[in-house]
This record gives structure tokens, C-alpha cells and sequence, in this order.
């Protein structure tokens, strides 16, 4: 009899901005993430970031659910103009 390996839970990003002024409803959606909320400008670094971590991770052969947690993380604080 085999043991099976436990798998480990896919990720999922959540971007949430607060720094809206105005009553607009920005809502993004994409595979393996979900950006709401925040000015234009900050809804605008938030969706640039995930795309530019998205297109790496696909050019590795992997997704954002499937990759490890730490090279996520590294990959946005990679991409993430603000910072």
C-alpha cells in the first residue's frame, strides 16, 4: 500500500485598495486573483503587479494557485512598482 503525499492548498491573491475618494467601483478578476477597490491609480499598480507576476509564473510552466508561497511573494514585491 502506498501513502498518498497531503497536497498543499492552492493560493489565491486578494488586492484589496483603500484609498478611494470617489463613489467608482473597480472590480478586477483574473485566474487565481481578485483586485477591489482603491483609487484608479492604485487599482491600476495592483492589477499591473499580479499580470507581471502571472506572465512569469506561466513562462515557468506554473500558476499563481500552483505556485510555492514564497516565490509569489517574491515575484510581487518584484513587480510591484511602489515599493
Amino acid at each position: 500500500m502506498t501513502m498518498a503525499r497531503a497536497k498543499r492548498p492552492s493560493n489565491h491573491l486578494l488586492g484589496i485598495g483603500l484609498d478611494a475618494q470617489d463613489k467608482h467601483k473597480r472590480i478586477t478578476r483574473g485566474e487565481g486573483f481578485n483586485l477591489v477597490g482603491g483609487s484608479e491609480d492604485t487599482h491600476e499598480r495592483m492589477t499591473e503587479t499580479v499580470i507581471k507576476t502571472s506572465e512569469d509564473l506561466s513562462r515557468k510552466g506554473r500558476t499563481i494557485a500552483e505556485a510555492h508561497p514564497e516565490e509569489l511573494a517574491d515575484l510581487l514585491r518584484k513587480h510591484d512598482r511602489g515599493a
